[in-house]
């Protein structure tokens, strides 16, 4: 992703900035579910939002329901960085869909979906290792 940030012109966004701006939605989302989403810290999805402010990609504004609240929204350069990084995936994807098929390609990109949606709403145990060393004896060299 990085990679083509820069490529469009968004030389000063970095791998785990990316990350953070991938999972804000244009209407604001707050702190801790933007962590959550990211597969964060607080502490670090807070200093990533903090870089990202400084950078002119996301603000911080206060939460109309409740005023001890903030939410944090893309800004105009934001916006657009997140548009022009669609226009560029969905030429990637229509080149796969090529390669495959429109059909197959979907179906995939669906079981993708599924398989992320049921991992999300998984309560993993602190103590569990992530699923690769779970099962890395069952992972490809």
């Amino acid at each position: 992703m990085v990679e083509i940030t820069a490529e469009l012109g968004y030389t000063d966004i970095r791998a785990h900035h990316a990350h953070v701006l991938a999972n804000v939605g244009a209407r604001g989302i707050r702190l801790t579910e933007l962590a959550a989403r990211a597969q964060l810290g607080p502490a670090a999805a807070s200093e990533f939002v903090t870089e990202l402010e400084r950078l002119d990609y996301l603000e911080r504004r206060s939460d109309p329901n409740d005023s001890r609240a903030k939410l944090i929204f893309p800004t105009r350069r934001g916006r657009q960085a997140f548009k022009d990084t669609a226009k560029y995936v969905t030429k990637i994807e229509q080149h796969w869909a090529a390669l495959v098929g429109t059909a197959r390609f979907e179906q995939s990109c669906d079981v993708l979906q599924e398989i992320l949606d049921q991992l999300s709403a998984e309560a993993p145990l602190a103590s569990e290792p992530p699923i690769a060393k779970r099962h890395k004896a069952k992972l490809p060299a």
